[in-house]
């Protein structure tokens, strides 16, 4: 598995979506992570919006292998109901 995390600076949830994919990555659970400040790469809501097929009010926005989970709680969730992280 691989996660990307679209966030933002400043962001708490963003700052603890990270941390949850580290902790998955050093316990061996998933491949890596990537983070992608969306302000430093010029992507917009409008544009996550695109990706994800549907409005998006906040940050951070959390893949999986290519597959939306939606943000910091819905991220923590996945991983407490597949029982990732001991």
């Amino acid at each position: 598995m691989f996660v990307v995390i679209f966030g933002r600076p400043g962001c708490p949830f963003c700052v603890r979506a990270q941390q949850l994919a580290e902790s998955l990555e050093s316990a061996s659970v998933i491949e890596g992570h990537r983070y992608v400040d969306i302000w430093a790469e010029g992507i917009s809501k409008a544009d996550l919006e695109k990706t994800i097929g549907k409005p998006v009010a906040t940050v951070p926005q959390v893949f999986i292998d290519q597959q939306h989970v939606g943000g910091f709680t819905e991220f923590d969730q996945y991983v407490r109901d597949n029982a990732l992280l001991a």
